[in-house]
């Protein structure tokens, strides 16, 4: 096999993560999707905002960069022996919703 400069790929498969958000937030999504509209010109939907709203939040956050430079593994926790650090909801959880 030959030794190329440029390695294997990446996996670039997008992932499909559904949310539910709560009515503020999602009043603020609204307004944060006008205010790119008003100020770029162009429409833009919520879906397609969030993933770049949160890839620059990723990469603002120290304590996150810190963290991976940590050796921070790319493995999921495992969820069986993690402990819960949120409190848990007295609220039963809503179904998802793919509106926006």
């Amino acid at each position: 096999m030959p030794d190329l400069k440029l390695a294997k790929l990446p996996d670039r498969t997008p992932v499909k993560i559904a949310i539910t958000v709560q009515p503020e937030l999602n009043a603020a999504l609204r307004q944060y999707a006008e205010v790119y509209r008003t100020t770029y010109g162009e429409a833009e939907s919520i879906s397609e905002l969030i993933p770049f709203m949160l890839d620059a939040f990723l990469a603002s956050d120290r304590g996150f960069a810190k963290a991976q430079k940590g050796g921070l593994s790319d493995a999921p926790p495992d969820t069986g022996t993690r402990r819960r650090t949120r409190r848990a909801s007295s609220q039963p959880s809503l179904p998802t919703s793919t509106e926006e």
